[in-house]
């Protein structure tokens, strides 16, 4: 397939935060089973996608920390969804990050999202949903969420996603230390220490409890193990549960700390007490809005 008309998309690439992340156990392939909610928030990468007249994928990354070749997520996306496509054009994309890297705010798996929707509304081209979620979750196990955004439970790896009801919009402080860097691989490492093969009855309780509510409790496996080899993560939970949040938890694995306020004014006053960190105040984004953001037809990408 090829367009003989040259056109560009600007796509934004949305952070997410997990209002509960449960570590259920180590699966047969390897991965851990998750129980997780997603949501949402403002923070966000911006990509833009050009048909060039040359072939190929040319991407320009701001961030000199990130690659811009196929290791690239973005550019994974760009090269997979093409070829389900049959683009036999070039693909010139530039991708302006905000989001911290390797904070567990998902701007990797929310970029990758970005692109597949992008080349499908750039080239017109409907594929069932279906189809794009499995094109999704062979890039990561969060992509597949980005492809709807708002509140969603996800279980499996995390890439089986339930939409859920949106809760009240909220102010979300987001604090990342510049100085503490957390490895998704090591912090399962840590956790798998302490992992039995299947959690307690009543976590899954909890779990289910907090699907079906739209109250602020926030859990997090991961803090217990990441906490202790990182203590002033912690304090930043706490620092912030002190000015105010209604509640406050480690970001996916880390290293980026959240918390929840039903006052912005008190949430940008809790933000000023970082002031050697990234500080980001910014606000939940409800499945509408984002799908709106994202050029989306209600419920998804299906009828792009």
């Amino acid at each position: 397939m090829t367009s003989g008309k040259k056109r560009t998309v600007r796509i934004p690439a949305f952070a997410k935060v997990n209002l509960c992340l449960y570590v259920v156990g180590k699966r047969p392939d390897n991965y851990h089973e998750l129980r997780t909610i997603f949501q949402t928030v403002s923070l966000q990468d911006t990509l833009e996608l050009s048909e060039t007249p040359e072939p190929g994928i040319f991407l320009e990354v701001d961030d000199r920390c990130l690659s811009a070749g196929p290791d690239n997520l973005v550019y994974r996306a760009i090269d997979v969804i093409g070829g389900e496509l049959g683009f036999r054009g070039g693909i010139r994309a530039r991708l302006k990050k905000r989001i911290p890297v390797a904070r567990g705010l998902g701007g990797g798996s929310s970029d990758a999202a970005a692109a597949l929707i992008g080349m499908l509304r750039l080239t017109t081209v409907k594929l069932p949903l279906p189809r794009v979620m499995e094109i999704a979750a062979s890039l990561g196990a969060d992509v597949p969420f980005f492809l709807f955004g708002g509140r969603a439970l996800a279980v499996n790896r995390g890439d089986e996603i339930y939409p859920l009801l949106d809760a009240p919009r909220r102010t979300i402080v987001v604090v990342s230390p510049k100085d503490i860097a957390v490895s998704t691989k090591e912090a399962y490492r840590w956790l798998s220490a302490e992992l039995t093969r299947f959690s307690k009855p009543n976590k899954i309780e909890e779990f289910c409890t907090l699907c079906w509510s739209r109250r602020e409790t926030l859990a997090n496996d991961f803090e217990g193990p990441v906490f202790r080899r990182h203590p002033r993560l912690k304090e930043i939970r706490d620092g912030l549960l002190q000015g105010g949040a209604a509640d406050a938890a480690l970001a996916g694995s880390g290293s980026a700390v959240f918390g929840v306020f039903q006052n912005p004014a008190r949430a940008r006053r809790a933000a000023c007490a970082f002031p050697e960190d990234s500080v980001f105040v910014v606000e939940t984004v409800s499945r509408e809005q984002y799908g709106r953001a994202m050029g989306l037809a209600r419920g998804g990408v299906a009828r792009l």
